[in-house]
């Protein structure tokens, strides 16, 4: 039993080891037909095109150009519509500059009138009711011209900060005409500070607008180098001008429209 055993071993062992190896050998084979395949699949001239190339890239410059230009014209336009908000603010802050001188003569000239003595009228209850309505009645207008706040009208009606119905009303004139022109001069502040920092958005607004325009000229003669692309024109018009100082007092001054 044990030789029969040991017979049937020893004669199919090689039986499978010629098996395995013819299998190994196919599949051998198989692998290096796939592997040389792609090699001889492949076209037999596989250089790249230079024309081709340079096709592609003048489409991806013109495509560069076709955004640029966009963008240039976003920005002009923005450049043109800061420079207006500046000439309305530059209006405004003149406007104002122009009330308040007014406002600084009158009180000049109510001041000099001071010096001469008050007229004598009789103190009376009626002369003070009529001094108390000739106050209202002044304060009440300045505040619709819009002279005075409403708070400062309340201070005048309830007769505090200053506000003395009692005195003439050639006194309460000057009085009324210092603070007109307080109020006008806070006013004027206000829109020269307004009128500045509109000229710093234009001036902003206009040096992007300039960069773009550049690059936009640039990509356009890249795109056509046998061709000289027009030159850029100002974007907003002339560069808004700095502001100059124009008042005694050495305080800003908005700049005049020339």
């Amino acid at each position: 039993m044990e030789k029969t055993v040991l017979y049937h071993f020893l004669t199919a062992v090689p039986e499978a080891a010629a098996i395995w190896s013819a299998l190994l050998l196919l599949a051998l084979g198989l692998l290096a037909a796939l592997v040389a395949r792609p090699e001889r699949d492949s076209p037999p001239d596989a250089t790249p095109d230079p024309a081709a190339e340079e096709a592609a890239r003048l489409a991806d410059l013109g495509r560069y150009a076709d955004e640029v230009a966009v963008a240039a014209a976003g920005a002009a336009q923005n450049a043109r519509r800061r420079r207006e908000q500046w000439l309305a603010a530059q209006g405004e802050a003149d406007r104002a500059w122009r009330a308040y001188d007014e406002a600084e003569a009158a009180a000049r000239r109510l001041a000099g009138v001071a010096a001469l003595p008050e007229p004598h009228t009789p103190r009376t209850p009626a002369e003070y009711a009529a001094r108390e309505r000739w106050l209202h009645h002044a304060a009440m207008a300045a505040h619709w011209r819009g002279d005075l706040t409403a708070r400062q009208l309340a201070d005048v009606l309830a007769h505090r900060n200053g506000w003395d119905p009692r005195r003439h009303p050639a006194e309460q004139e000057i009085v009324l005409a210092r603070a007109v022109r307080e109020h006008r001069r806070r006013g004027w502040r206000v829109a020269a500070e307004r009128e500045r920092q509109a000229w710093r958005d234009a001036e902003l607004a206009a040096d992007a607008a300039r960069a773009l325009a550049v690059e936009a000229y640039a990509a356009a003669t890249a795109v056509r180098p046998g061709h000289a692309a027009p030159r850029p024109a100002e974007p907003a018009g002339r560069r808004p001008a700095p502001a100059g100082a124009a008042v005694a007092s050495a305080q800003w001054r908005p700049a005049r429209v020339g």
